[in-house]
């Protein structure tokens, strides 16, 4: 059976100045209305490390924590068919994608778009190959945060995640 899955609104000040995207929210996020839900997701505990908030706290405190530094979170993905938790299992052709143009209009001064993983990145660039240009953004993949990508640990994920706080010092 396939389930109908809805992102969330995005997280963003107007003053946002970089923006991480992933794909779809997972089963574990979708049921709890939270971005990164999956007590295995290294997501927050990275932001953390990156943004100097505790790990436990509350998820509007970590929310207010990304707003405060300028980092903006979305999907990709408005809307799909998928069952489970998995990118690979997206129903591309039942896929729609969130208005990104509405999105760069309302917060001007992103510059830096980071994807979680390359299902999120592969995506955007297929459904909106100018919006780089149309926009100045520079465009970057970063290692899946995601427990299904076991490939790298944490402390390697976070290495490379670094990338994000250096972006909002530019």
């Amino acid at each position: 059976m396939t389930d109908f899955a809805r992102s969330f609104p995005p997280i963003a000040a107007p003053d946002a100045r970089v923006l991480i995207l992933g794909s779809m929210p997972g089963q574990a996020s979708l049921a709890a209305g939270e971005y990164y839900a999956h007590p295995r997701n290294a997501f927050w505990p990275i932001m953390a490390a990156l943004l100097g908030f505790a790990i436990d706290s509350p998820y509007a405190a970590r929310t207010a924590a990304l707003k405060s530094a300028g980092i903006a979170l979305w999907d990709v993905l408005a809307s799909c068919e998928r069952p489970g938790s998995l990118d690979s299992a997206i129903d591309r052709e039942s896929s729609a994608i969130n208005d990104f143009d509405e999105f760069f209009r309302g917060h001007p001064e992103i510059r830096h778009v980071f994807f979680n993983g390359g299902t999120a990145e592969s995506i955007f660039c297929k459904h909106l190959p100018r919006a780089a240009n149309l926009f100045g953004l520079t465009l970057a993949r970063l290692p899946s945060t995601s427990p299904a990508h076991a490939g790298l640990s944490r402390e390697a994920k976070l290495d490379q995640w670094r990338r994000v706080r250096e972006a909002l010092h530019r």
